[in-house]
């Protein structure tokens, strides 16, 4: 399945909305990156990985 966005892309632009708009800290938004870099290597992982898949699958099979 190829997205024209990638998801790393589309969560930057939503953290660097919610920095601008919404009055989120540098220091939140870093934290949240540490938190998304432990995940990654944690054993939660994969599932992490087949639940966006699907969603992402799922989002995709919407017809507008």
């Amino acid at each position: 399945m190829i997205l024209p966005i990638s998801a790393a892309f589309l969560m930057l632009v939503v953290v660097v909305l919610l920095v601008r708009r919404s009055g989120l800290k540098i220091w939140h938004a870093l934290a949240c990156a540490l938190l998304g870099f432990y995940l990654a290597s944690s054993s939660i992982a994969p599932s992490i990985h087949t639940l966006t898949t699907n969603v992402a699958g799922m989002l995709s099979g919407i017809k507008l």
